[in-house]
């Protein structure tokens, strides 16, 4: 099997089941419990959110597990909007973020908030100098992904947190969740206050993820009961699902610094080989994240190309798995200004750590021999 479809999901690492089941297995209690078992369960859960403070390069207190990157990005952008709706009620976002972040401020604006999304240029980029324009004495979010989960383009949210840190009163979110573990993103000076990151695409387990939220962000909640997790998110703690989150964490910051340029070298091969068929459009500028790659094929349906690599145990995708399932036409090229026979014919091929040169080599062969014995059944 070749698995090309990591910016969806990614198989775990062995590590990191392995620490799930021992904490499901030994450390079961309930970490709000006062009887010792739950002190111990509690005791592992400082622990964690220790180590992930230190991961992530910030203080223990400003980190929030939650269930993924939905949840994320949901928790900051409604937090934030919800809770200084007095100062204002304007966000700037682009259209080319994840659904989690479009629809999130979309429910924004039935409440009577207003949000601008910011066009991108003709390499997937939003501009600097449109962000800037945008702000008004009404805006109070910004929220910018760090990597497009379609095309991989990185986004300036470095340029553009420092420009914040000057407007206190505006608040500043970052999607990170593409970026973590292959696209370096320092919290500290950059003005981020808040940032996303998923489990299940750093070889975590699905339902698991973090928030990162800078002292002295106000959020209003999306869940209160207990009040756990400093009353941002209140609801007895996956401790399992956290212990395996950091795990996961650990592992791929490993691979990110002994393997830095080994996805380069796998895009860069990939790029290649798909650049000398003369059928296949490549959307994804270069030295962009190493992971993902776009292309379109003109003239064929997406999801008959998907199911005839299927076939051969080939796996690819068409966009964000959020939205795969809905129209052909992705949203994403469309903002970026492709042809209609690009934006309905895109493919996603996202790579890991663990994918091999011959692999690129073998799915290159593949796609063009499928294409070749479709070309000749449509006639």
């Amino acid at each position: 099997m070749i698995y090309f479809d990591n910016s969806a999901t990614t198989k775990p690492f062995p590590e990191v089941l392995e620490s799930f089941l021992k904490v499901s297995q030994q450390f079961y209690g309930n970490p709000s419990s006062i009887h010792r078992f739950g002190i111990d369960a509690e005791n592992l859960l400082r622990k964690a959110q220790n180590q992930a403070s230190e991961l992530f390069g910030v203080e223990q207190e400003e980190i929030v597990f939650t269930s993924g990157g939905t949840e994320g990005n949901n928790m900051a952008i409604k937090g934030i909007a919800l809770a200084h709706q007095n100062k204002g009620r304007h966000i700037i976002t682009t259209e080319i973020e994840h659904p989690s972040v479009i629809e999130a401020c979309k429910s924004l604006e039935t409440l009577g908030f207003t949000v601008t999304y910011l066009p991108v240029d003709s390499n997937g980029i939003v501009k600097f100098a449109d962000v800037k324009q945008a702000i008004t004495k009404e805006t109070i979010l910004v929220s910018i992904m760090h990597v497009n989960n379609e095309l991989g383009t990185i986004q300036p949210v470095e340029a553009i947190g420092k420009m914040l840190k000057e407007m206190p009163r505006i608040y500043f979110h970052v999607d990170h969740v593409q970026g973590y573990g292959k696209i370096p993103l320092d919290m500290n000076g950059t003005g981020i206050d808040l940032c996303t990151v998923s489990g299940h695409k750093i070889h975590g387990l699905k339902g698991t993820g973090l928030l990162y939220v800078k002292k002295g962000t106000k959020l209003f909640p999306l869940l209160h009961g207990g009040n756990q997790q400093s009353n941002l998110r209140s609801g007895t703690e996956n401790l399992a699902g956290i212990v395996s989150l950091v795990k996961a964490m650990r592992l791929i910051t490993e691979k990110s610094k002994t393997h830095s340029e080994y996805l380069k070298e796998l895009n860069q091969q990939l790029r290649a080989e798909l650049l000398a068929i003369s059928f296949i459009k490549i959307n994804t500028i270069e030295d962009q994240a190493p992971h993902i790659l776009n292309i379109s094929i003109p003239g064929y349906k997406p999801e008959v190309i998907i199911h005839a690599l299927g076939e051969r145990d080939i796996f690819i995708s068409t966009k964000s798995a959020c939205s795969s399932k809905k129209t052909d036409e992705s949203a994403v090229l469309k903002a970026v200004g492709f042809s209609h026979d690009r934006t309905i014919s895109a493919l996603r091929i996202s790579l890991s750590y663990y994918n091999t040169k011959e692999e690129i080599e073998l799915f290159s062969r593949s796609l063009q021999r499928v294409v070749q014995q479709l070309s000749k059944v449509m006639g």
